[in-house]
This record gives C-alpha cells, structure tokens and sequence, in this order.
C-alpha cells in the first residue's frame, strides 16, 4: 500500500535523532554528517536499521544538510543515502510496510528580501537534492526543522515541480507558536494546505510535554493529518558529551498524551534513539486513531499575518491600483516603489487587513514590477496581499514568490480565463476571487450571477481546490446607468451566503461611479452589503465615512468585542469636525504621504529613511543630535516590539537596513570626522556549522547600535577565532549553532579562549542553546536572538 493511501488512516511512526546518535558512533566536532554516506556507509546503515527494527515506518537518509553549499557532489551524496536507508529496509525485513524519506532540512540561509538568497535559487537548490533522491528510488519527501515559511514553500514548490511523491512538511516554531521569522501555526498551516502537501507538523525545538500545546493548534486548524517529532527534552553536557533528559519510558508517556490529541504520525527528533521510538509505538499504537476532518476556516496569509474570512468582514485597501490615480502611474512608470510603500502604509495604519496590489500599465512590464512590488510591500508590513491582475504571466511569478497564501483576483466563468487561473492557484495555492460573468458578460439579474457562480465552484472541485478558498464578487455597478444594479448586487450577495454557505466580496465604491458626494453613497451600500453578508470590502481604509460604517457596523452586530475598535477610533469624536472621520492614525494617514525620519526606519523604507536624514542634515541640524533623537530611539522601539512579540523579523531586518542607509548619508557628511564606536565585537558560526542566519541578523543589528563587527563567516575552526581575539584584543565573542552535531565545536572555542584570552567573554546563540546548556559548555551569556545580543553588548561596553 502506498504511503497516501496509509496517511491520516492508521498510526504511522517516524524514526529518531541522527546527529546524536553519530555523535556516539565517533563524528567528530564540526564534521559534516552526511559525509559518512560515502566514509563510513556501514554506520549509517546501522542507524537507519535501528530505526526499522524500532517500528519506524518512515525513515530519514542522512541527507539534512546535503546541500550546494556544503558540498559540490550532491547528487552522489543523496543517491548513497537513499541506497543505503533501502538496504536497511531490507535487511530489517520492512520493505512491505516503511519507506524511506528523502530529508530535506534548511539551507541556513535567509531568503530575499531579508537575506540574500534569491526565492528560486532556493527552489534550484532543493530540486537539486530532491532530484537526486526521487532517481535513487526514495518514496516520499520530508522537509524539517523549517524555522521560515517562505523556505518551506521554496522546498515544497522543488518537490511538486520535481517528482510525485508525497511531501510532508515540519516546522520549528517557539514557545508562543510563532516561527524565527513570525509566521503562527494557523497561517503556516493554510499556506502549506494551499501549496498541496500530504502532511503538515512540528519537530525540533522542544520536549513532547512543550509540543502539547503546539499540537493541539494544529489538530484544531488543519485538515491535514499531522506529524509530531519532539526533541527527547532539552540538551545538557555531561562529561563532555550532549545529553537529553527525556528517557524513553517519558517520552512514550507524553507522547501518548499528544496522540490523544488527534495526530497521526509520531516519531522524534535531536536526542531521541531507537528505543524511544520502540517505546512511543509500543504505547501509542493503542490509542484509539482519529482521521483529520475538513475544516471550513478560509484564511489569507503572510510571512507573519493570518486573516480570517468571515463572519466579521474583512476590508481590502484599494489604494495600490492605478485606475484613476495619476500619482500612482507615474510611481509605476518611474519605478518609485517609494511612493507605492507609502500607500501601503497608510492603507495599514487606517484600518486595512488586507492589501490590493495591481500595477498594471501598458507601458510597463507588469510580470516584472508585480514581482518587485509584491516583494518590497512585503518587506514593510505584515498584511497579506489581493494579487490584482489579468496578466498570467504577471500572476504566476507573484504567487510564485509570494510569502505567504495570498488572495487571487480573480477567475471569471469564461472557460478559457478558468484554465488559465485555476491551475495556478491549485499549485500555489490562494484565495480565490470569482466573478459571476462568461462570455456574455455580466448578468443584470442575481439568478444569472448565481448561475455562473456555481459554475466556478464546480470548476474549483475539479482542480481541487477547496469551495472554502473561493470568495465571489457581487459585481457593483453604477446605480448611476441602471438603477436596479445595487438590488442585483446585494441579492447575490446574500444568496452566496445562503444557498452556498460562501463568501462574497465587492469593489464597494464602484457603485456610485458619476455621481456627486460618492462617499455617502457607498458608505451606506457598504452598511447594506454587509448587513447581507458581505464577506470582503474593497474600500479606501483612509475614506472616515466607509470605515465609519464598517466600524459601526461591527460594533452593532456584537463582531467588535467589547466596543474596543469603535471605542479607540472614536473615543475623541467631536460631531462635524475631522475627528469623525475615525482614528487619529487613520486621519493622519490619510493627510501626509511622507513619512518621517524615524517613521521611515520603523517602517523599512530605506530609500525614504535616507532621503529624510538628508532633509534634516540639510535642513543645518547636527548629525549627532539627529541619530540621538530620532534614528536610535526608532532602532529601540522596534527592538522592544521584537522583543515584546509584537514585531517580526522582517520588520527587525528592514528596519536595520533602513537604519544602515539613513545611517551612510550621515557616513558621508561626516567623512572627515571619526566614527563614534562603542566596541568591536567577533561574530562566527563554528566549525561544522553553515547555517549563519541568526549571526548575520546580530552583525546587522550590532552594527546600527553602533558596535564594529568583525565577522569569521561560518564553520569557523576554533583557533581562527582566538587568533582574531588576541590580535584585536576583543572583549566579547559571539558563537552561534544550528546543529546538535556542531556544539561541541562552540565548547572547544570557549575552552581555548578561556586557555589563551581569558578576559574575552562569549555570548551564544542559536536554535540548539539554552541558557543551561550555554552555562555548562562554559559562555558567558546565552542570547536568545538578536536583541539580547546588542543588550548584552551594551551591558559589558557601558559598564
């Protein structure tokens, strides 16, 4: 039997930790374990073995970390691999009923816009190992120990374009359930949904007790059945070596209690060995099984933002399109993405959830501005995106490098427009617009839209892409040429929600095009759509009167708990003044488009930041005092927001970089006087290790705090880094790790500079650290991202 035919109907179990258990069969600090593939191919097979003999049904090759940048003979690495987990298979007589997964981990890179790896680049590397592993017989893909969204659907984009088999997707997420790059559990699920995987899930990070709660999300929201592959508990040194505290009689305990949940595939991760996973099965294979059932939740997402479709309604900013906006235009002809984050940005201060981008023009290249902007829009705000075009082309490349499931506007009833859209978005994935016309044009009557709205579902099931994910325009129309348009429009509105259970969206202010004082108009239209049912509103979120009615209209129907929005937009109204239009932000926003200096940093706008440090460093303001009251204090708050949770990675990172340029106009004007420096700092991942994210997001906020970083790259050899020290006498070292297999390099560096500099101090970092286990390996500090770095920093240079 195949594995689709075996996921989500019966108990399946994964095999255990690799790194740790190499660890005990002798490899070394920094070495790379998938050489053994080739070194010591007997080794692994005993491993791989083990885990067969356990009970597992599913088993790695020893291919995590085979990837370009580790290695120029890749392909021969993973063909080894899969060859060997195959004979395992078969000498643990398994071959009727296991299969072996060709595992693919991260590439220990960011992917643009935060980092420097191209989004397809990404996908040509996976496919590389992928390619490799599906020629060598492997029968289904595993992607772990994902900590990214958007590198997860690079993986997963490789795979589906580069073989049939299923693909199974695990996340690392934190204690809150939020991934390194702010992604949740629930926004996560929708897009690897949308993308078409065959299981979804968690690994790494933590014990099975801290997975409980994790788990449970993800029963709660995906249809999917669900992996689960914790850590045997936390890691410690004891006489050298890294141990775990979970035994395998714990973990079969509470991984009991997280099959009760609703999962369906268990297995385990860094720590955990054969007789964990024996012990799990053993317990677990019991418990009574329950099939993933479809959940009915439609949600539009983006790297770190989720937003739920229905029942409140949901308002798409309509300002990014350049019909009717001449301003808009000539940004798009003058490539000025400048002026266009600013519509985003004040379409989100205002009250938008979602955010519309069309950027068609006939004089440009669309498929290559939709790309562009759809990347820097996504580089300054958290609000998942409505791709607005008609250009193929142009909707392809942006859901293809779109982070997140974004919504698809739109498919209509033509066949042709059918088989162009509805391929794309069963391969990416998206919220789909549909609009109820077909090559007679569009219905004057609700009978004749329904008709072809039903027709779109239909084609919907037949690519299999869900009803839930199709939301279907009303079409407004001018009451100005027919005055029984808004009638149609509202009643197909409401037979959407009635006889499909479906949601609806409307271009609101379509429907008082030619007349005088539009707003009154559509503010009210708007109040009787969603007393309709209206699910979706395109409106202009800086508009008071429309997000008036949208406010009030939520306040009224109990969907605004306990009054807060209407409250905190309206709590300084003064009736016929401009205070009631709305919030102060959304007034605000809606009367400047410039954003400030410290406004331009917070928000990542680089080419704003730099230009407004010019205006005030022309303006004869001294450039100390404008890095002290404007630019640092901008740095701090976004550095407490990440702190606090409530900024996200990206924003962090293009905050930095719109620091750094604002920071180099300064650079200039100030080229004859001498930097003022705080300290000088090395950072380095060890020997072994490749994965360098998390030190290039500390160099990069080191740097805009004013610290001169020199920084060792990665799989730096431990006497690299003290030579380093003791030539520039350097008073803190910061070490940063992946890999479990790479800690015992970060304790051999602590040890030689506490033997040949003592008085450096080391800070470390990375996903494997915890404050115990820094401690015992003998570092000074643990940080547990970017921001404690710099505080820690600043504790040692200010002392």
């Amino acid at each position: 039997m195949s594995l689709r035919e075996r996921l989500g109907k019966e108990w399946l179990f994964c095999d255990g930790g690799t790194g740790s258990i190499l660890q005990k069969m002798g490899l070394k600090g920094g070495e790379l374990p998938e050489t053994w593939n080739l070194t010591r191919p007997d080794d692994i097979k005993a491993l791989n073995k083990g885990y067969f003999e356990a009970g597992s049904n599913i088993v790695n090759t020893n291919t995590f970390g085979a990837n370009r940048f580790k290695f120029d003979n890749v392909s021969e690495i993973v063909s080894a691999a899969v060859r060997i987990c195959q004979q395992a298979r078969k000498e643990a007589g398994r071959e009727d009923d296991a299969y072996v997964a060709i595992d693919i981990g991260p590439t220990g890179k960011l992917l643009e816009p935060m980092g420097d790896l191209p989004f397809n680049e990404a996908v040509d590397i996976f496919a590389e190992m992928i390619k490799a592993g599906y020629e060598a017989g492997g029968d289904l893909v595993l992607i772990e120990t994902m900590s990214d969204s958007y590198e997860a659907k690079a993986a997963v984009v490789a795979a589906k374009e580069t073989c049939n088999l299923p693909v199974i997707v695990t996340m690392v997420y934190d204690e809150s359930g939020k991934l390194l790059t702010g992604g949740g559990v629930e926004g996560t699920v929708a897009m690897l949904e949308g993308l078409k995987v065959d299981a979804i899930g968690i690994n790494c990070g933590f014990g099975p007790a801290q997975m409980l709660p994790i788990a449970k999300r993800l029963v709660e929201c995906s249809s999917l059945p669900i992996v689960v592959n914790p850590n045997a508990g936390l890691p410690r040194t004891e006489n050298g070596e890294t141990v775990y505290d979970v035994d395998p009689e714990e973990f079969a305990e509470i991984m009991e209690q997280i099959a009760r949940l609703g999962v369906h595939v268990m297995g385990g991760c860094c720590g955990t060995t054969p007789g964990h996973i024996k012990a799990m099965k053993d317990r677990v294979k019991n418990v009574p099984f329950v099939t993933p059932d479809a959940k009915n939740t439609t949600y539009v997402t983006s790297f770190a933002d989720c937003v739920k479709i229905g029942p409140r309604p949901v308002i798409i900013g309509e300002r990014i399109n350049p019909t009717g906006k001449k301003k808009l235009q000539q940004a798009l002809r003058d490539n000025n993405t400048d002026y266009i984050l600013t519509e985003a940005l004040k379409q989100e201060e205002a009250g938008a959830h979602i955010l519309d981008v069309n950027v068609g023009l006939p004089e440009i290249d669309e498929p290559s501005m939709m790309e562009d902007v759809i990347l820097k829009i996504q580089s300054v705000t958290n609000l998942p995106l409505q791709i607005d075009t008609t250009n193929i082309e142009a909707l392809e490349r942006g859901m293809r490098i779109y982070n997140g499931k974004p919504m698809i506007n739109s498919v209509n009833g033509k066949i042709e427009n059918i088989e162009a859209v509805m391929p794309l978005v069963a391969k990416y994935g998206g919220v789909l617009v549909g609009l109820p016309l077909d090559e007679s044009g569009i219905p004057e009557t609700s009978d004749g839209r329904i008709a072809i709205a039903k027709r779109i579902y239909e084609a919907a099931d037949k690519y299999n892409i869900p009803r839930k994910d199709i939301v279907i325009d009303g079409l407004a129309m001018t009451i100005s040429s027919d005055p029984n348009s808004a009638i149609a429009t509202l009643d197909t509105v409401r037979r959407v929600r009635d006889e499909f259970s479906g949601h609806s969206i409307l271009g609101v202010s379509n429907i008082s095009f030619g007349l005088p004082a539009r707003e009154l108009v559509n503010s009210h239209f708007l109040t009787m759509a969603m007393q309709n049912g209206l699910s979706c509103a395109i409106i202009n979120p800086c508009n008071g009167p429309m997000m008036a009615s949208f406010r009030s209209f939520n306040a009224l129907m109990n969907l605004d708990p306990n009054l807060e929005e209407y409250i905190s937009a309206y709590k300084d109204y003064v009736a016929g003044t401009a205070a009631s239009t709305g919030s102060s932000k959304a007034s605000s926003a809606s009367s400047s488009a410039v954003l400030t200096l410290g406004e331009a940093i917070e928000r990542g706008v680089t080419g704003r930041a730099a230009e407004a440090m010019k205006e005030a460093l022309d303006s004869g303001r001294e450039s100390l005092e404008i890095i002290d009251a404007e630019l640092i204090p901008a740095l701090d708050r976004v550095g407490k927001g990440y702190e606090a949770g409530t900024v996200f990675l990206p924003q962090l990172l293009m905050s930095a970089d719109a620091a750094k340029a604002a920071f180099a106009v300064v650079k200039e004007a100030m080229s004859d006087k001498p930097r003022n420096i705080k300290g000088r700092v090395i950072l380095a991942t060890v020997k072994g290790d490749i994965h360098d994210i998390g030190k290039n997001i500390v160099k990069v906020m080191l740097e805009n705090y004013g610290y001169d970083v020199i920084d060792l790259g990665k799989d730096v050899p431990p006497e690299v880094i003290v030579d380093c020290a003791i030539e520039n006498n350097i008073r803190v070292v910061g070490l940063s790790a992946l890999m479990t297999t790479t800690v015992a390099s970060m304790e051999e560096t602590i040890k030689l500079l506490r033997e040949k500099k003592p008085d450096t101090l080391v800070v470390v970092g990375g996903a494997v650290m915890t404050p115990e286990y820094s401690e015992k390996i003998g570092a000074d500090a643990y940080a547990k991202d970017a921001m404690a770095t710099v505080r820690y920093c600043d504790s040692v240079f200010e002392a």
